[in-house]
């Protein structure tokens, strides 16, 4: 993946704008389960009181709980609390009771920190009630003792035996805080509500009330996390989506572009099968892996650190058992990745074999009826498809493994978190509602593990597409356009020169071409003659530099064409291939390929020349009539002459016929060459054919032989002085004609 690095760099914004809504998202996440936890600990267990410091407390109520403060949290709390007397008629509708005692109001205007403190005296304050009642439990049989349990305290009952709590010793009291000092806080918060609850009741007020208004609140709070968190992940969704679908745009275009460039040699290196496979299945590969990474590898990291950090702010006591669940998914996590792997490279290769054998069987169908080999490749491609399906069998198989085995260790992960949870919970030292969100916590780490492990699965599938894409990518053109171009020499515009010309294949032991040299001239016909692998098609390659030459030159214009730019060269050049290539559209789009901006009259006119105007005009949409995807719907007759005809429309200076006659009939041929040699009378014409009747009148024929030239003049010079082209031409034409010939 660090091979295609530089494609994520116009995308940093957005991917730190994503990341940024991710933090977002995954804060929102988080604190859900804490307001779950105050729903069932505040709300429902503690009637929606919020803090243990009673806003409003009776007189009694007071002097009982600085009975069982420090000296220094008596002073604190005098300062904390205003007196009210029950005459005072202000308070009488929030606090009922205050017509019969006189009250104690916190300040309003104290800090948070203040009220936190003072909130942290009276738990402690209640639970050193709980422990010094407890040690002297014989003297209070008339009364309920209050534990952690206890939902309501009869605080009139207490009331009535302050005398002897008056009486109990220091000692006593200082040993039943110290005691309390080591519960932990949010059990001491606990006894404390249960106080601060009891003494609302006392003054009458109403707890249901309170209950249902703090169970709304914060229901309303976590339905606005809920949006928040909702509208961050659709446009973390968004941002993944236009981030994945702008790196596969990039790097589609950028491997077509790349494969555009490649010249004969780099197309050895790469099948067209692989090429379609790696711009099509491994783009989609990374674009996929892309837009998950986006949206799941940072949120992962920030909800699985995030849940241990809010688990152990609820407790301590549990974070072991998600250490042994993240332990136990690494593990699986480890195994699958060294299982599968290896595998998933192999899928990406046979991929490539499976679309080798379905095109050339597809391309090749008609001559796999002529032979009657349907049973082979039928055969063949169940061979490479049984390959494939064996593979990807055991894949699935493997991934099929890692649900449920998550979904196991979550669920075993739930079980271990009640059971040590319930025991917690017995020796007072956790919550129901705690409990409650040390579960979702332990889930959503445990989900988090499961997102990043995801990433790691499809990691190695994108990892060996991106390196499969980097290899066409940094693939290095044997042929590329030099640093200093060369401008064409005006006066040798339409010359073609090989001057000692010297080729081989690249890996090639022999030559194809040895010491070629002969010039094209505009005005003029050259043609290149001889048997079947004697390097006629190879020769005309070089001159569009579909190939570069071992050694030698070639001159187009008057320059080397290594020193042109390569546009520039094929602009120069029409160039008409051994086998025609349509393209899917319509007859005129295919006419106009080389020139956009041909006007139909000379399309018409080129259309005419390559004696195509017939059959073209016999079909009802004439020009716009459809060319099917591989020209399956025109003959190879047809397909030259469409191919000749666009070549004639571009209306180079240079034209090269690679045997593009083969096709066609001999007086087709004849017709055909008598209105080209009008139309391209400026024009320098190289003509490969196979008959001599085709060349026969062209001002230079060309012999080779096994790679080199036997001999270079008009048919009636050759006739006479080249062997080579004598056997040729005496296997094609009759007696006479080879007898005039010679006389002429």
């Amino acid at each position: 993946m660090l091979r295609l690095s530089k494609y994520y760099k116009p995308f940093i914004r957005s991917i730190l704008i994503a990341i940024l809504l991710l933090f977002i998202q995954a804060m929102c996440d988080l604190k859900l389960p804490d307001y779950m936890s105050d729903i069932v600990n505040i709300g429902i267990q503690s009637n929606g009181i919020e803090q243990v410091a009673p806003e409003a407390i009776s007189e009694n109520g007071f002097e009982l709980m600085k009975r069982f403060m420090s000296e220094e949290q008596k002073e604190s709390l005098e300062g904390y609390y205003i007196k009210v007397d029950q005459e005072d008629t202000q308070y009488a509708e929030l606090y009922p009771g205050v017509e019969n005692t006189n009250i104690y109001v916190l300040d309003k205007t104290l800090e948070t920190s203040d009220i936190e403190n003072i909130s942290n005296s009276f738990a402690l304050a209640s639970k050193t009630m709980i422990n010094t009642m407890t040690l002297l439990s014989a003297q209070t049989e008339n009364i309920t003792i209050p534990t952690e349990e206890t939902e309501d305290i009869e605080v009139n009952k207490i009331y009535e035996i302050m005398p002897m709590l008056e009486r109990i010793p220091t000692e006593t009291i200082e040993q039943a805080r110290k005691e309390a000092e080591t519960t932990p806080e949010s059990m001491l918060k606990s006894v404390g509500l249960v106080f601060t609850q009891s003494f609302y009741h006392e003054l009458g007020i109403d707890s249901s009330k309170m209950q249902n208004t703090y169970i709304v609140k914060t229901g309303l709070k976590m339905l606005g996390i809920c949006v928040i968190g909702i509208v961050a992940a659709i446009l973390v969704g968004f941002s993944g989506s236009k981030i994945g679908a702008g790196i596969g745009r990039t790097l589609r275009n950028d491997v077509f572009q790349k494969v555009q460039s490649f010249s004969s040699a780099e197309f050895n290196n790469f099948s067209a099968a692989s090429l379609i496979t790696r711009t099509t299945n491994d783009i989609t590969q990374i674009q996929n892996f892309v837009v998950m990474m986006v949206r799941m590898l940072a949120y992962a990291p920030i909800m699985g650190i995030g849940s241990l950090i809010m688990m152990s702010q609820k407790t301590t006591e549990l974070v072991w058992t998600i250490a042994l669940a993240c332990g136990l998914i690494i593990v699986l996590i480890v195994f699958l990745f060294k299982v599968v792997f290896p595998k998933i490279k192999m899928v990406q290769k046979l991929t490539d074999k499976i679309n080798l054998v379905a095109k050339e069987s597809l391309s090749g169908l008609m001559v796999v009826r002529a032979f009657g080999t349907q049973k082979y490749e039928e055969s063949r491609f169940d061979k490479i498809n049984s390959q494939v399906m064996k593979t990807n069998k055991f894949i699935n198989r493997s991934m099929g493994m890692m649900m449920p085995s998550m979904m196991f260790i979550m669920n075993g992960l739930n079980l271990l978190i009640l059971w040590t949870g319930a025991d917690a919970i017995a020796n007072s030292q956790l919550q129901v509602g705690d409990l409650m969100a040390v579960m979702q916590y332990g889930i959503e780490v445990v989900m988090s593990f499961l997102f990043v492990s995801m990433i790691f699965i499809m990691f190695p599938r994108a990892s060996v597409s991106a390196n499969r894409i980097a290899e066409v990518l940094e693939t290095e053109n044997t042929i590329h356009d030099p640093e200093n171009i060369e401008k064409s020499d005006s006066d040798k515009k339409g010359y073609v020169e090989f001057k000692n010309v010297t080729f081989q294949y690249p890996g090639a032991d022999e030559k194809v071409l040895e010491n070629i040299t002969f010039t094209a001239k505009p005005g003029q016909t050259t043609a290149i003659i001889g048997a079947t692998g004697s390097g006629k098609s190879t020769l005309v390659n070089l001159i569009p530099r579909l190939f570069d030459v071992s050694s030698g030159e070639v001159l187009v214009n008057g320059v080397n064409v290594k020193n042109m730019a390569q546009f520039e060269l094929h602009n120069q050049i029409g160039y008409i291939p051994q086998k025609g290539n349509l393209l899917s559209g319509t007859i005129e789009s295919n006419l106009k390929y080389g020139n956009e901006e041909a006007k139909q009259e000379l399309i018409e006119k080129c259309a005419s020349i390559a004696q195509a105007t017939e059959f073209i005009e016999s079909k009802d949409e004439m020009y716009q009539a459809p060319i099917s995807q591989g020209a399956k719907n025109v003959s190879g007759g047809q397909k030259q002459r469409l191919s000749i005809a666009r070549a004639l429309v571009k209306n180079s200076p240079i034209y090269v016929f690679d045997d593009s006659f083969s096709a066609l009939d001999f007086k087709t041929d004849s017709k055909l060459r008598g209105a080209l040699k009008t139309y391209s009378k400026d024009s320098t014409l190289i003509i490969v054919a196979q008959r001599v009747s085709t060349i026969m009148n062209a001002e230079q024929i060309i012999v080779l032989n096994e790679g080199k030239i036997e001999g270079i003049g008009t048919h009636e010079e050759l006739l006479k002085n080249c062997p080579t082209y004598y056997e040729i031409a005496s296997s094609q034409l009759s007696k006479e004609e080879l007898e005039n010939g010679r006389k002429e």
